[in-house]
């Protein structure tokens, strides 16, 4: 039965997703403990303080020794709904999470919009058009933003007081330009769109009916692996430009060393990463399987 696939194949998928996720967060935690400088907290720098002071808290941090327990402590509690908390923040993980990841998934949205709508576009004119000054235009313009790096961009946007979210929808645009132009070039050369243009069909006809029903599932693939580049570029773009988002709250946590919330934030990334692909390659072998 095709559900009775389709369900094992999301099932295999979850199981893959959730060992994934456990994986990264102890790779996390384990890279963050045996980091240059973990252990050391500011406060004890404080002349102020007592020996029986330092030594509290150096006791606080104990369980945070052993990396194992460490690990095993945190995935209880976190199944119970305790995150843990914050150490340089002194708010609870999970507060922290609700307040942030909207932010983060606003810009991602508007990043995700912009990025592909402008890289779409283009790549149907320099299919639809095939005039090379369209091309050269098109691929001059991704070329450049391809070399700049997102912290350039940012600060450039932070100069002109332009709004910041904006910076994930052009270092997602010349990426989604470069493939689906090259996508649609080769769907548009395909005979049986030849024979079309041929007939005299109009262009919109040949793109909704003839181009774009090959290039379907690559682009459902390159959605997902967009969505990636976002989270990864959503990091110096906040920070640099000052939006509330994860990607600042990881910067955060990266300077003070915080152990809860970092093991915390790799893991959400990588979550949110692996669903995207998955849902994305689940997608394009649906529409692979069903095509004519």
């Amino acid at each position: 039965m095709q559900w009775r696939t389709t369900f094992r194949g999301l099932a295999k998928s979850a199981v893959a997703v959730l060992i994934t996720v456990l994986i990264g967060g102890f790779l996390s935690a384990t890279l963050l403990r045996f980091a240059p400088g973990y252990g050391v907290d500011e406060s004890e720098l404080d002349t102020r303080l007592s020996n029986s002071s330092i030594q509290a808290i150096r006791q606080a941090n104990g369980d945070q020794e052993n990396i194992l327990v460490f690990y095993a402590h945190y995935l209880g509690r976190m199944a119970r709904g305790d995150l843990g908390m914050s150490r340089t923040l002194q708010q609870p993980v999970a507060q922290l999470l609700r307040e942030r990841l909207p932010e983060t998934l606003k810009s991602l949205g508007l990043g995700l919009l912009v990025g592909w709508t402008l890289g779409l576009s283009l790549a149907l004119a320099v299919a639809l058009s095939r005039r090379w000054f369209v091309d050269t235009f098109a691929s001059l313009s991704a070329g450049v933003l391809l070399c700049v790096p997102a912290a350039v961009l940012a600060l450039l946007f932070v100069l002109a007081r332009a709004p910041g979210r904006l910076v994930l929808g052009l270092i997602i645009f010349p990426k989604v330009f470069r493939y689906s132009r090259s996508l649609l070039l080769r769907s548009a050369a395909l005979p049986h769109v030849l024979t079309a243009r041929a007939k005299g069909l109009s262009q919109l006809r040949v793109l909704l009916w003839h181009i774009l029903p090959p290039a379907k599932p690559q682009l459902l693939a390159l959605f997902g692996v967009s969505v990636s580049l976002a989270l990864a570029a959503a990091i110096p773009v906040e920070v640099l430009c000052d939006l509330p988002g994860i990607g600042q709250l990881a910067w955060k946590a990266a300077l003070g060393r915080d152990l809860y919330l970092l093991v915390n934030l790799t893991m959400l990334v990588t979550l949110v990463t692996l669903v995207a692909n998955s849902a994305s390659n689940f997608a394009r072998h649906s529409l692979g399987t069903n095509a004519p």
